[in-house]
């Protein structure tokens, strides 16, 4: 049998098994702590996988890969980094050994972009994790299995780039972080911003004494689709028959029947995506907390969020979204920082990127690679202003993959690395919960409890907590 067409490892039997025992393990423990979401894979101890050194290829395997590139409006982001990758192969010294999506026609896709016949297409990303050959994984599925995609890799010895946002829920969140520590891979986010050299060349600033004590940054990811963002165009080749849906659904509680519309535009619905907030935020938000040099838990979060245009009424046949077209969030650290984010659909015009302290300003423009330091007015016969042009590099997918393939060899953290990602993501979590149950939510990062405005304590939202979730 062709090994690229092989069937699943364990039978559909043992795979429904698998989804059966997975939403059960879910329900149980949502309804006792969520932030104890299960984690399979954790009754073994984990793989120790290849040590790689400063001259070793790194074989690569992609799990989730969007597409299929023949439409070119539909979410492409998993074959991006594949063509991405493929374009870069020789620099970076990697192969590209295996492809993975539980709908062939994206892994055949892939499979043919990479070009080379010996890589392996499954429909079953545990099977791609048990090649012992391949030493790390790009994860970009939906938001629901990023947390048990990355658990499973790490365990499996693999490193880790997955996709934004890092965990669709908060408790997914820190059993991510636990598994980092417990394995010591090297883990990435894929929000890019992270590697450009403005926000590094700011966090020197700023770490340095030269804006003074840090008062309160902001940032956007602004866009404006008539249409409806994220109104992809549906493959009519996606049926039942093609991919495996109750898989796809993976631990969401609100099981629905088989529905292009979901599949496709997943972001417009809550129980797959937070929408602005795991699309749009990371982007901005990962790079802000890293130029402070020091990124904090958050104390406290307000996020408001509204669909003042009702775009999906342009687009024939397309269901209305449950998230915002529209949000703006505001957390609170316990350094006195504050960072603000705005994200819309329906509006583009954006205020810039900008990190305000008490003796000057900072901004940052032209896809990082741009900074301008400017003096506050009592301050300015002390500090001089500062204009760096052409910093290299620049926002890039192709730089900050780059980044992780350094950082797994030199064995070091990478830009967007665990520890920013996960107080990243609790900002994200937070503002979730804070828009959907109208609260301000209060973080203690000691106890990792959750309080809101009075002081009662409010369980993290997860899986089933809501009805649309």
């Amino acid at each position: 049998m062709d090994q690229n067409n092989e069937p699943s490892l364990t039978g559909a039997e043992t795979r429904r098994n698998f989804i059966k025992k997975a939403a059960t393990a879910a329900a149980v423990v949502a309804a006792t702590n969520p932030f104890k979401t299960p984690v399979y894979g954790q009754s073994s101890a984990p793989s120790a996988g290849r040590v790689i050194g400063a001259n070793d290829r790194i074989a690569v395997g992609y799990i989730g890969l969007g597409g299929p590139p023949s439409l070119t409006d539909c979410p492409a982001m998993g074959l991006a980094h594949v063509n991405s990758q493929k374009s870069h192969a020789g620099e970076n010294n990697i192969v590209q050994a295996a492809v993975c999506d539980l709908y062939k026609t994206r892994y055949e896709h892939a499979r043919s972009e990479i070009g080379t016949s010996d890589v392996v297409g499954y429909d079953d990303y545990r099977r791609l994790l048990e090649r012992k050959d391949i030493d790390a994984v790009l994860i970009a599925t939906h938001d629901p299995w990023h947390a048990q995609c990355s658990i499973d890799a790490l365990q499996a010895g693999k490193h880790v780039y997955c996709e934004k946002p890092m965990t669709r829920y908060l408790g997914e969140a820190f059993q991510v972080y636990d598994a980092v520590k417990r394995t010591g891979k090297v883990f990435q986010v894929g929000s890019q911003g992270c590697s450009a050299a403005a926000w590094h060349k700011a966090a020197e600033l700023i770490q340095g004494g030269k804006i003074g004590k840090l008062v309160w940054g902001q940032g956007y990811y602004c866009r404006n689709n008539p249409k409806g963002e994220w109104n992809y165009r549906i493959d009519d080749g996606a049926t039942p028959e093609t991919l495996n849906w109750n898989m796809w659904l993976g631990p969401v509680h609100k099981k629905v029947p088989f529905n292009p519309d979901h599949f496709f535009r997943w972001r417009k619905f809550y129980p797959y995506c937070t929408g602005l907030l795991g699309d749009l935020v990371p982007h901005r938000l990962l790079p802000l907390m890293l130029a402070t040099g020091s990124p904090e838990f958050p104390k406290r979060v307000v996020c408001t969020g509204t669909k003042p245009v009702g775009t999906d009424r342009n687009t024939p046949g397309a269901l209305e979204r449950d998230v915002p077209e529209h949000i703006e969030l505001l957390a609170e650290f316990p350094s006195g920082l504050t960072l603000t984010i705005v994200s819309s659909t329906v509006s583009a015009t954006s205020p810039g990127f900008v990190i305000y302290g008490h003796q000057a300003t900072l901004k940052i423009g032209d896809a990082g690679n741009r900074l301008e330091l400017v003096p506050e007015r009592p301050f300015a016969d002390e500090i001089d202003p500062i204009t760096m042009d052409g910093l290299e590099p620049h926002e890039d997918v192709g730089v900050h993959e780059k980044n992780w393939f350094d950082s797994i060899r030199a064995n070091k953290k990478p830009n967007a690395d665990i520890e920013l990602a996960v107080r990243a993501q609790t900002v994200i979590s937070l503002a979730e919960m804070a828009q959907r149950l109208n609260m301000t939510c209060l973080f203690d990062e000691k106890t990792r409890k959750i309080t809101d405005g009075s002081g009662k304590e409010v369980k993290a939202i997860t899986y089933g907590t809501l009805e649309l979730s």
